[in-house]
């Protein structure tokens, strides 16, 4: 037993790291292309960033459902986003207060809310199946057109001067495949360790996605997150976890729920639903006031995640 517990800390440890230095290859490969190509950092913060530090929750989410079961997946999403609002954006603005641009809270804060609110609604009869992931795939489709439109008539000021963008380089695609190649690997270590480790204590697959997957593959979006706000570029942290929260829900789900239906519990529509929504509404709300997420905001949000772990166990 206790050769097999190693082992599967063993697998946990390895897919984390891995995780996290694959989301670090795709977040700077991505960040180069797409800042190369000459769009605005919190266009790169909510599109490409957040696209690439969603990949481990795609991972987890897609490989749990076909080899564990849809509670893998629903779990992962649904605890990553109220890990990326409580625990990353609330230590990022413990770090340096968050200011929030104009152009987030009317283009992109809108589609988070969205987001938040078409789960619990779409999964109110119990199952999130594949018409509920063709409706999460379709709004997704209008906000990438939606971001796509406003990109190409708002464009960056230094894309105005004449040679500015640099263009794509062989290296920058290198470091996107290298990182998706750890993100392959990574999500496989972290399935097999999170759930033979808290299985073999008696937690369910739900619990499993809700804490450790969630955590560990909310780590890239708290390090991208946190070295923004270390260096002052808190447009990067804020559209950071907005954009991710947007895909989590519309793309990774929309992609899991057409392979595989994933069956909502009752204990789910009662509390982590309603958490989930909570989290995004309180966040808005700072985020409205001022138009700043402040440092007390990020300690409101940070002991909200911690009560909600505390209060995840049975």
């Amino acid at each position: 037993m206790l050769e097999g517990v190693t082992l599967y800390v063993l697998f946990l440890v390895g897919g984390v790291l891995a995780l996290y230095a694959g989301a670090e290859l795709l977040v700077a490969g991505a960040g180069r292309l797409a800042l190369g190509l000459g769009l605005r950092a919190a266009t790169v913060g909510v599109t490409v960033i957040a696209l690439a530090t969603t990949a481990p929750e795609l991972f987890v989410a897609v490989l749990g459902a076909l080899e564990v079961s849809g509670d893998i997946g629903l779990g992962t999403i649904v605890g990553s986003n109220i890990a990326n609002v409580g625990l990353v954006l609330g230590i990022a603005a413990l770090i340096r207060p968050l200011e929030i641009s104009e152009r987030v809270l009317r283009r992109h804060v809108p589609f988070m809310l969205l987001a938040a609110l078409l789960l619990p609604i779409l999964g109110l009869d119990g199952t999130i199946g594949r018409l509920e992931g063709v409706v999460f795939l379709a709004v997704l489709f209008v906000f990438t057109g939606y971001l796509l439109y406003y990109a190409s008539v708002d464009p960056a000021p230094e894309l105005e001067k004449e040679g500015a963008r640099r263009g794509v380089s062989a290296t920058d695609v290198a470091l996107v495949v290298g990182g998706l190649v750890a993100l392959v690997i990574g999500s496989r270590w972290l399935v097999t360790g999170g759930r033979g480790l808290l299985s073999a204590m008696g937690f369910s697959d739900l619990f499993i996605g809700l804490t450790v997957l969630a955590l560990g593959t909310s780590l890239p979006e708290l390090a991208a997150s946190v070295v923004g706000a270390i260096r002052g570029e808190t447009g990067f942290s804020v559209g950071n976890v907005v954009g991710s929260n947007i895909y989590n829900i519309l793309a990774v789900l929309g992609i899991v729920a057409v392979i595989v239906p994933i069956s909502v519990s009752p204990s789910t529509l009662r509390f982590e639903f309603p958490a989930m929504v909570a989290f995004t509404l309180v966040l808005t709300a700072m985020m409205l006031h001022g138009e700043v997420v402040s440092r007390v905001d990020g300690a409101i949000l940070v002991v909200g995640y911690v009560g909600f772990v505390f209060l995840l166990f049975p």
